[in-house]
């Protein structure tokens, strides 16, 4: 069975030097790991120019919107918000229900501990006053 070589081991081998060559062609990675890395963006981006005042539509230009119009606008876009929703199936409703009802009868049972605690607590260092 062959003999593993280990980092610190020395078999005679010669190791490898920084500028080694492979197939004859030379290791470049050395020179570009030396450049500055380039992360995306920069320091300083151009803002966005403003608009000319001629060309911004004020309240006083536009027509007014009725109510009813309003409302109607506010249903509409009720409705395409929930279009988006992602609604739970009926087995992680039920999942999702379980973990909720567990959870606040736990955070009760604690709650209910401490405060019958603290009350026989305080009965025992003020005393019963019958």
């Amino acid at each position: 069975m062959a003999k593993s070589k280990r980092r610190g081991e020395d078999d005679g081998d010669e190791r490898l030097n920084d500028d080694a060559t492979v197939d004859g062609v030379a290791d470049d990675d050395a020179t570009d790991a030396d450049e500055p890395v380039s992360r995306g963006g920069t320091a300083t981006r151009k803002r966005a120019q403003a608009e000319p005042a001629e060309g911004r539509k004020t309240r006083k230009d536009t027509e007014r919107i009725g109510l009813f119009a309003r409302i109607a606008r506010f249903f509409r876009e009720v409705v395409a918000e929930l279009r988006k929703v992602i609604w739970p199936t009926r087995k992680e409703l039920l999942t999702y229900t379980a973990v909720v009802v567990t959870f606040v009868a736990v955070m009760l049972a604690i709650v209910a501990g401490l405060d019958y605690g603290f009350a026989k607590a305080v009965l025992w260092v003020f005393g019963e006053s019958s």
